[in-house]
This record gives C-alpha cells, sequence and structure tokens, in this order.
C-alpha cells in the first residue's frame, strides 16, 4: 500500500533523512520506534507531504505521490493524526470532527460521525463543548477520530501516547489496533516501542535519520540489541 524508497528531507542545509526505506502493506500495522531526533516526526511529515522530501520515491496505491500536495493525498486515502493532537481548541468536538471530513459532502458523514461517537463515546458525550476543554486523553482520541473522518486507506499515528497516563495509553493503542477491523492500515511512530511492538506485525527502527533494523515486531522484541537500547530489559 506505501512504499518509500531512499527518501531524503533537509531542513535548510541540514538533512535529517538519509534515504529511508520502508514498505507497508495492506492491513498491517507498522511502527517505527526510535530516540528523540531520529527523525521520525520528519518522515511521517514527508509522507503527508508537509515536508518536502530532497530525493527519493513515495508510492502509495501504487501511484507516485512525492511531489503531490497534502490536500490530494488526503484525498487518495492517507490522512494524519499529527504529534501534539493539534485540534482547533475554539472549535466544538463536533465541528473538528466535520473538518475531518472536509472533502465529503454526501450522507455518509452523518454515518462517520456516528461510527466516531461510537468508538469514542466521551466525545460523544461532550459533542458541543469547545475541544479546548477536553482532557489530553480526549484530546488524543479527537485527533484520530479526525482523522478517520477523511475516511483513509492508510492511518499515519505521530506519537498517540505522549503525555497520557498508562490506562489512557493502553485505550490508545487498543484503538490502533483495532484498525484492522476498520479495513485501515497503520503507520505507527511511537517512543513506547514496547507498546508499539506489541500491537505491530512489523517494526522499523530509526537511529539519526536512518532505518537500522527492521522485522516482524515480535522478532525486534527479542533482538537483545533493541532490549537494550529501547525497551529498557
Amino acid at each position: 500500500m506505501l512504499s518509500v524508497e531512499g527518501l531524503r528531507s533537509r531542513y535548510g542545509r541540514i538533512e535529517v533523512l538519509h534515504g529511508v526505506d520502508i514498505h507497508v502493506k495492506p492491513g498491517e500495522i507498522v511502527t517505527v520506534v526510535g530516540a528523540n531526533g531520529a527523525g521520525k516526526t520528519t518522515l511521517l511529515r514527508c509522507l503527508s507531504g508537509i515536508q518536502p522530501a530532497a530525493a527519493g520515491t513515495i508510492t502509495f496505491k501504487g501511484n507516485d505521490i512525492s511531489r503531490t500536495t497534502p490536500h490530494h493525498r488526503v484525498k487518495q486515502g492517507l490522512a494524519q493524526s499529527p504529534e501534539g493532537r493539534q485540534i482547533f481548541t475554539n472549535l466544538s468536538v463536533e465541528e473538528n470532527l466535520r473538518l475531518g471530513a472536509y472533502l465529503f459532502s454526501d450522507d455518509r458523514v452523518a454515518t462517520d460521525l456516528a461510527d466516531a461517537f461510537a468508538m469514542f463515546p466521551i466525545l460523544k458525550e461532550k459533542r458541543n463543548l469547545s475541544a479546548g476543554e477536553l482532557s489530553g486523553g480526549q484530546q488524543q482520541m479527537l485527533a484520530i477520530a479526525r482523522a478517520l473522518m477523511a475516511r483513509p486507506d492508510c492511518l499515519l499515528l505521530d506519537e498517540p501516547s505522549m503525555g497520557l497516563a498508562p490506562i489512557l495509553v493502553d485505550q490508545i493503542l487498543d484503538v490502533v489496533k483495532n484498525l484492522r477491523s476498520l479495513n485501515v492500515t497503520a503507520l505507527l511512530v511511537e517512543q513506547n516501542a514496547y507498546a508499539a511492538l506489541s500491537i505491530a506485525d512489523r517494526g522499523y527502527v530509526m537511529e539519526t535519520g536512518k532505518v537500522t533494523i527492521s522485522g516482524p515486531a515480535q522478532e525486534l522484541i527479542a533482538d537483545e540489541r533493541i532490549r537494550a537500547a529501547y525497551l529498557g530489559l
């Protein structure tokens, strides 16, 4: 579904991605783990079109999207739940969700909204409140639900557990795990390496802008290098 080959990206003269190669098959949950500054968020920003690629190819569902605009990527079925949630705090919960469906004007939007509320009942309860009044965990739920309103085939998730209490981390990762039942493929960036690998099919480890290790998630959990560096084991 998603293939990245030789991806390079820069901030000014500083190159932060140095020829990254990854691929995601339909129906998979794939995670990218690594320390702060490894280039994980830059990778997702390149995939969604917010950060320009300096070189390399991004192929989505067989089409080269390397130079297409972010909104065209959304239209093709690639959506992102960004780091830091980035919800519109002055708008209501429901207005935030409806913005996720800005590409659509059909009757299905109401169904999508009902599905979002079924997935996150607390959002239904607070649908008319300003999004800024939600707790951190509720805001993260809103960010994911808003991205799903775009009807993605592939969802990019950037640090969905950041800053959340352990019980909320479990809830959010359960939602990610259940994306398979919605026929949504997921590429998950996480610092919580053990939690991410526990729900993923495959994983990639990034260090200083490069993929250094990749493989089936359970093999990565058992890898002594990863256990020592990222899992605290």
